[in-house]
């Protein structure tokens, strides 16, 4: 898969695509970044802007919110 148009992309596509990446792909976000060449601060910046945050204990962006519940 290629990382490389996430700057384009609507940032809730970019969060399915990098949270499988991640999943799939690579042992955490820094591999994903070195793996892909991505901006890692726009990468974050990106998912920020919809409220999702890197948690590095279950390797995916996540809701920066409250749990629901």
């Amino acid at each position: 898969m290629r990382l490389t148009r996430l700057a384009s992309m609507d940032p809730h596509l970019v969060l399915g695509l990098v949270n499988t990446a991640l999943r799939n792909e690579a042992e955490d976000l820094v591999d994903l970044i070195a793996t892909h060449d991505l901006d890692e601060a726009a990468l974050r910046a990106t998912l920020l802007s919809i409220g999702y945050v890197y948690d590095p204990l279950t390797r995916q962006f996540r809701a920066s919110g409250p749990e629901p519940g």
